[in-house]
């Protein structure tokens, strides 16, 4: 029995393995307290990705989790609510535009975006209202999400 226990390692691994696309990719975001847009702030604040990707979200400091907001999320994608102080991973499931804050800080503005393929919900998600300084971090984030439709 025991003499198994490599072998079935070695299977559950490469099962895992063979479940993601080939050539995904993981990208990380930091959130932290001082950032390059400025207080509380996920590093980067924008990604481009590809469906079958994944993003960790890292609290570097202490202070924060990383979470939907509430209609930004593409049809048929399942949302998520990270815990505090902990990271958090999520795989890209759908085309579309994903927005995530920080839940303690969002009143601050600390929101990130992330296009996934093509911005299929981008109407959706500019629509949904904000607190003034996350739509402030925001539109700079949805000017790029446009700038890279419009380039392809």
């Amino acid at each position: 029995m025991l003499a198994n226990l490599p072998m079935i390692g070695l299977a559950a691994g490469l099962a895992a393995a063979l479940a993601l696309p080939a050539g995904a990719a993981n990208y990380e975001i930091a959130m932290v307290h001082n950032g390059s847009t400025g207080a509380k702030a996920f590093e980067p604040a924008f990604i481009q990705a590809k469906v079958g990707d994944t993003v960790t979200f890292l609290p570097v400091e202490k202070g924060f989790n990383a979470e939907i907001i509430p209609g930004m999320l593409p049809l048929g994608a399942r949302g998520f609510r990270g815990e505090m102080n902990r990271p958090v991973t999520i795989t890209l499931t759908h085309e579309g535009v994903w927005g995530v804050k920080s839940m303690p800080y969002y009143g601050m503005g600390m929101v990130a975006l992330i296009q996934v393929g093509a911005p299929l919900n981008l109407e959706e998600a500019m629509s949904v209202p904000q607190p003034a300084r996350a739509e402030a971090r925001l539109e700079p984030l949805f000017a790029q999400v446009l700038q890279n439709y419009e380039a392809n």
